[in-house]
């Protein structure tokens, strides 16, 4: 039993697919979310509580749980063809230059 037999067609040589998660890990997940399913009205109580003490501490878990929740955006660089800078030529203008204040001083 369990013994490896070199001609043995049962053995799947390829092994788990990319991806694939293992039977305990799906196991661990299913549970992990019945706990969390169960204990929603908990949660929010527990939160309450914490905010009542530390509100941005409650925050913090508020941001860490939805995680869990809403997923993460990517990152994304914009680039023009072969990389060209799309914003190369654009210029912001927030009121009067403050150099231009300085030069009229000077003068």
């Amino acid at each position: 039993m369990g013994e490896f037999r070199g001609g043995d067609h049962n053995i799947n040589r390829a092994g788990r697919k990319p991806g694939t998660k293992n039977k305990n890990t799906k196991l661990i997940r299913e549970a992990y979310q019945k706990l969390t399913e169960d204990n929603l009205d908990n949660m929010n109580k527990w939160l309450m509580q914490v905010s009542h003490d530390d509100p941005a501490k409650a925050m913090e878990l508020m941001l860490k749980l939805s995680e869990y929740i809403i997923p993460k955006l990517a990152r994304q660089e914009i680039t023009g063809q072969d990389g060209e800078d799309l914003f190369k030529n654009i210029k912001f203008e927030f009121g009067p230059d403050i150099n231009d204040d300085v030069n009229r001083i000077e003068e």
